[in-house]
């Protein structure tokens, strides 16, 4: 039997059947005159192995009877048992489809359990072939999806491109102090040392404040050109020009 460990649907159905109290409980189908118990096991053996096509339908009688008398709201495990039993069925046409296709191996598991719990509430209880009208339906339904992937086309999702990118938050750009320089390299450092071109830069104004006052300063005149400053919002007052010695006024 092939195995169900896939991570998907299936997996997590089988996990949960084999590990609940009622996995070890028997089931009491009736064959004709005979009354046979059977472990859950012993019933998917006896539906998909050599066997008695009565028995085959006596299980699925059962089975599906007892999911349609489960309460809502309940455990499911009867509706989670259809489902496990007819995983076998499965199998064949789900590993077709996904070498055929790019579909997801869980979304085609999923697909098909919902496809057997939709037929379990139309199928005939009467019918010899209960467990081949839901394996059927869950195949139909299982390549039915694979076709419409398969001509969907993937397109950019616009609207989430553009809350992503209005969500991005631009770092502040830090204040500079007046006391920074700033350090240009050109190219970057190399392992061998530092290979570099080195360009200090700075405002003019401050340039000139400080040309000004290294002149000042060497004139014995600091107080009197600090006194003269002008401040931005204050009113012009007057100049104060320097020339090289001996140019012409």
């Amino acid at each position: 039997m092939i195995s169900t460990d896939s991570g998907g649907a299936f997996s997590l159905i089988g996990g949960t059947i084999l590990k609940a109290p009622e996995a070890r409980r028997l089931l009491t189908v009736n064959v004709g005159h005979r009354r046979m118990r059977l472990s859950l096991e012993e019933c998917r053996n006896a539906l998909y192995g050599p066997g008695d096509e009565e028995l085959r339908t006596a299980i699925w009688r059962h089975a599906v009877a007892e999911a349609r008398q489960e309460p809502r709201g309940g455990a499911g495990t009867g509706h989670l048992l259809v489902v496990w039993l007819a995983l076998p069925g499965l199998y064949r046409n789900l590993h077709r489809i996904v070498c055929r296709s790019r579909v997801e191996r869980a979304d085609l598991e999923a697909e098909a359990v919902l496809a057997v719990l939709s037929a379990l509430d139309t199928v005939d209880l009467d019918s010899s072939d209960m467990g081949g009208y839901m394996i059927k339906a869950a195949v139909k339904r299982m390549w039915a999806y694979a076709n419409r992937i398969r001509r969907e086309v993937p397109v950019l999702d616009v609207a989430r491109f553009a809350e992503v990118r209005n969500a991005t938050v631009l770092r502040e750009e830090p204040r500079r102090s007046a006391d920074e320089w700033e350090l240009h390299l050109t190219p970057p450092p190399r392992r061998d040392g530092l290979a570099a071109t080195l360009r200090f830069a700075e405002s003019r104004t401050r340039r000139e404040g400080e040309r000004i006052g290294a002149l000042a300063h060497c004139a014995g005149l600091p107080e009197l050109v600090f006194r003269a400053r002008r401040h931005e919002e204050a009113e012009l007052i007057g100049t104060l020009v320097l020339r090289p010695a001996g140019a012409q006024r």
